[in-house]
């Protein structure tokens, strides 16, 4: 009997999780934003302004949905570009839940600043620090008031493991971040910080996200700017707003910086994956050596991979597919515990 780890009914939806518009620091106004996006192939869009959080649901169609969110900042001192800078993305699982939690005024130094004055908000003003204790009340008033918290960019933040480690109830983590790449030179294709934080015991999934803030319209040399490099595929039964946001929090969704994986399930004891035409697929455990990769011949493809369930003390696995491009997709980490054995 199949068991399917990425839903088998549904339907895919492409989604970039991390955007900023004119109401903060990007370069598009919402409404073209769009048009980039949809005209590319997207169905989902999540705008995740600095600081403001804005109802973008006009916008919507019924081909196209905008997801709530925020970017929620901790800047370690004031000289900001030497730093340390932990961002976390907040959305919203009511799209029109527009009441900020934390909300520290003095962060909103971009685009719309108005909006800070007509803010609703729990509570009054909010003075951060950049102490772990003041990022764990945010996540956790945040996760009270209906808000799934992501973090962002790790290696653009210069902390490491040890320091995140400390942090609960985040539900992704950014494994991919387009534009630390494309306008900071910055190796964000990080899978290493994802699986220290795995092993450290937080459950949380995998995110390749744009981060866009460029105005170009040149969409016929996409290198050019920071869209439409990473993104995430949802399995949900509908393309509305309860559906896709209950596909997030479950994990229901891989990301990629291009391949597909089209299915992902268990039969027999073994794991099947099917994908489009990659170079390898790899399935990475938690602890060695179990796990593998299943290569392509020389001038050939790999569709399709299986894989032994992995047993004898695993805690986690996760997969892999790399393109000829040397462009990745990755699932989340699928628990030990999830399945009965």
């Amino acid at each position: 009997m199949r068991k399917y780890l990425i839903p088998e009914e549904g339907s895919f939806y492409k989604a970039n999780l991390h955007s900023h518009s004119t109401v903060s620091d990007g370069g598009c106004t919402p409404q073209r934003l769009k048009e980039h996006y949809k005209n590319h192939g997207y169905s989902i869009l999540a705008f995740t302004d600095h600081e403001l959080l804005v109802d973008h649901s006009d916008l919507d169609d019924e081909d196209f949905l905008t997801i709530t969110g925020v970017e929620y900042a901790f800047v370690e001192k004031e000289d900001y570009w030497s730093s340390k800078t932990i961002e976390f993305n907040m959305f919203a699982k009511n799209q029109h839940n527009v009441t900020q939690v934390c909300f520290d005024p003095s962060y909103v130094i971009h685009g719309e600043k108005w909006r800070a004055d007509v803010a609703k908000r729990i509570g009054g003003d909010f003075k951060r620090e950049y102490t772990i204790e003041c990022m764990q009340k945010v996540i956790d008033t945040a996760r009270e008031n209906g808000f799934l918290v992501s973090l962002n960019h790790p290696c653009y933040s210069m902390e490491t493991p040890e320091f995140f480690g400390r942090l609960d109830g985040l539900f992704a983590m950014e494994i991919y971040n387009h534009t630390s790449f494309v306008s900071g030179g910055i190796n964000e294709y990080n899978t290493a910080m994802y699986d220290d934080m795995l092993r450290r015991g937080k459950r949380l999934s995998c995110l390749c996200t744009d981060d866009c803030h460029r105005g170009n319209d040149d969409d016929d040399k996409e290198w050019r700017h920071d869209r439409y490099g990473g993104f995430v595929m949802i399995k949900a039964p509908r393309l509305e707003y309860g559906c896709i946001m209950d596909a997030l929090e479950k994990g229901d969704f891989y990301a990629s910086q291009g391949p597909e994986i089209k299915s992902l399930y268990i039969e027999d004891d073994k794991i099947y994956l099917e994908c489009s035409e990659a170079k390898s697929v790899s399935m990475v455990a938690s602890h060695r050596p179990f796990g593998g990769t299943c290569f392509a011949d020389y001038d050939g493809y790999v569709t399709r991979a299986s894989f032994n369930m992995p047993k004898h003390g695993q805690q986690w696995f996760r997969f892999e597919v790399r393109d000829e491009k040397g462009y990745y997709a990755n699932t989340r980490a699928y628990h030990i515990d999830e399945f009965e054995l």
